[in-house]
């Protein structure tokens, strides 16, 4: 088992990172919510196509991203898949799901892909992708506030333990993909700096 305080080489999290932004959603029980900016690189030793259409096709995720229990497609989108929006539900090692919309904002193939979350989690995620020299480095930067109240209450102390869970499922993500494409990891650290 990893140890959550131990250097993160695939996601670069930064658990200092919060907003006070309060919950009024319950009168009485304001709560800030907490926010969180995690970056993850992956580099595959395999071209762009196929991990833009491994990442594009989110209904499949749960065939090879473990963590990934259920993506269900709520809306089509336009020709070019902008406005699709899908319901996720993930779960990893900590004993709690996370359930939130993700609509697609932005898609430029092969290049970048933007999205907005709502529900538990709420915020933006995006994908960029480059290749060169046989390796595709494929970037997730996901800035996103929580909307649970016992997360936001626990983030003081749990906040470590929530980026760590955070990562774990991002590395089950680049194992699923490097298996799904018979493709190596190209490096095993990221040189992803906080923003």
């Amino acid at each position: 088992m990893t140890n959550p305080g131990a250097e993160r080489p695939l996601s670069n999290s930064n658990p200092n990172t919060h907003a006070a932004v309060l919950d009024a959603s319950q009168p009485g029980l304001l709560t800030a919510r907490v926010h969180y900016s995690f970056t993850t690189i992956w580099q595959l030793a395999a071209p762009v196509a196929p991990i833009w259409t491994a990442i594009t096709e989110v209904e499949r995720w749960p065939q090879w991203w473990r963590g990934v229990e259920a993506v269900v497609r709520l809306r089509r989108g336009d020709s070019r898949g902008i406005g699709a929006a899908h319901h996720y539900t993930w779960k990893s090692k900590l004993p709690y799901r996370l359930t939130f919309v993700m609509e697609t904002t932005c898609i430029e193939p092969f290049r970048r892909i933007e999205g907005r979350a709502t529900g538990e989690l709420e915020g933006t995620g995006y994908w960029t992708f480059s290749e060169a020299n046989g390796i595709t480095t494929a970037r997730y930067d996901w800035n996103v506030t929580t909307t649970k109240r016992w997360m936001n209450l626990l983030a003081p102390l749990a906040r470590p333990f929530f980026a760590w869970n955070h990562d774990i499922v991002m590395a089950w993500g680049r194992e699923g993909l490097s298996a799904l494409l018979t493709a190596p990891p190209a490096s095993l650290a990221s040189t992803a700096s906080q923003a």
